[in-house]
C-alpha cells in the first residue's frame, strides 16, 4: 500500500492529515516503523516522527533537548529547523534530518555517548522533569485485556513491593541528565563509524543506574548479550551498575515494565502474546532461574 493512496487506514490518514498541516506532501512517504510512535521517511532526507495520542508535551520537550544537545556537540539526531510540534489529527508531530546509512550500535557503541550525557551540566533553559520509574505501569495493567484477575492482582502487588522498595534504594552515582531508554536500538553508527544517540522522549534528571541497567538486563533477563560484551560496555563507561546493592530492584522495575509492554502489545497484536504471557510466568517465579532469554516484541 503506498502512503499517497486513497486508503483510510490510519496510520497513513494521520500522516496525510500532519504533512498536509506541515505544508508537506506525503507522496513518497515510507514507514519505518509503526508502533508507539509512527515513524516515516519522506522525500528529501526528513524523518518524521508522530508521537501517540496526548504526547504534544513530550514532543515539544523532545525537540528542546535535542537543541539544546546540539550547543553541547553531543552526537544526536537533530530537528529540522521549523516551529515544531505540528498538530493535527489528535497527534503532535516532528520532524528530524534523516542520519546517513546507519546500523544500531552495540552496547559499547552506545556506553561513550551515554557517558558524554551523564557528565553534562542539566540545561538552564529545558525543563527536563524527574524520572518517573513507574510511568503508565498501573495503567498499563489496568488496561491489559489478555490476563485474568490473578495476573492483575499479582502484578499490582508486584507493583506495590518496587515502589515501597524505590524509595528504600541505597546511594548510587551522582543524579544527572539520563536517557530514559537507552539500548543499542537507540544508537546509530554510520557507515564511516560516526556514533549518534536518538530517541529523547524519557530525557530527564535522574539516576543513572536506570540508563545502566538497560545494558545489564540484556545479560541478566535477556540472555542476548554475553559477559564479554557486558565487560566491554563497562569499560568504555567507567563502571557496573551490577556492583550497586540497588542493582537487583531497579533491573525487577524494567522487568516489570517490559512484562506491561509485552501485555499492552499482546493486545493489540496476537502474534505477541506468546512472549507476554512467558514474561509474566517468569517474573512469577514459573520458569525457573534468569537469564530468561526474552524475545523482544512490538
Amino acid at each position: 500500500m503506498r502512503p499517497d493512496s486513497t486508503s483510510h487506514d490510519a496510520p497513513f490518514e494521520v500522516l496525510r492529515q500532519v504533512t498536509l498541516t506541515a505544508g508537506l506532501s506525503s507522496n513518497g512517504a515510507v514507514p519505518i516503523r509503526l508502533a508507539e510512535n509512527d515513524l516515516w521517511r519522506l522525500p528529501e532526507g526528513i524523518v518524521l516522527r508522530i508521537a501517540r495520542a496526548g504526547q504534544s508535551a513530550a514532543a515539544a520537550r523532545e525537540v528542546a533537548v535535542t537543541r539544546w544537545l546540539a550547543t553541547q556537540k553531543v552526537p544526536a539526531v537533530r530537528p529540522l529547523d521549523l516551529e515544531q510540534p505540528v498538530h493535527a489529527a489528535g497527534r503532535a508531530a516532528t520532524f528530524w534530518e534523516e542520519l546517513p546509512p546507519h546500523q544500531s550500535g552495540t552496547p559499547a557503541d552506545l556506553a561513550p555517548l551515554l557517558r558524554r550525557l551523564h557528565d553534562l551540566p542539566p540545561p538552564s533553559t529545558v525543563p527536563l522533569g524527574l524520572m518517573d520509574p513507574f510511568v503508565r505501569v498501573a495503567e498499563r495493567i489496568a488496561a491489559a485485556r489478555c490476563i485474568g484477575g490473578d495476573d492483575r492482582r499479582f502484578l499490582t502487588a508486584r507493583l506495590g513491593e518496587l515502589q515501597h522498595a524505590w524509595v528504600g534504594l541505597p546511594a548510587g552515582q551522582a543524579p544527572c541528565v539520563i536517557h530514559g531508554d537507552a539500548w543499542g536500538g537507540n544508537c546509530a553508527v554510520t557507515e564511516d563509524g560516526r556514533r549518534y544517540l536518538l530517541d529523547f522522549e524519557r530525557v530527564s534528571l535522574g539516576m543513572r543506574e536506570w540508563d545502566l541497567t538497560s545494558t545489564a538486563i540484556a545479560v541478566d533477563t535477556f540472555g542476548t548479550l554475553s559477559e564479554e560484551e557486558y565487560r566491554r560496555f563497562c569499560t568504555a563507561y567507567g563502571y557496573d551498575v551490577r556492583s550497586w546493592d540497588g542493582y537487583p530492584v531497579m533491573r525487577a522495575v524494567r522487568e516489570l515494565r517490559l512484562v506491561t509492554f509485552a501485555l499492552q502489545t499482546a493486545d493489540q497484536n496476537s502474534g505477541a502474546l506468546q512472549q507476554a504471557r512467558y514474561r509474566l510466568a517468569c517474573v512469577r517465579g514459573r520458569r525457573g532461574p534468569r537469564p530468561w532469554r526474552w524475545e523482544a516484541v512490538g
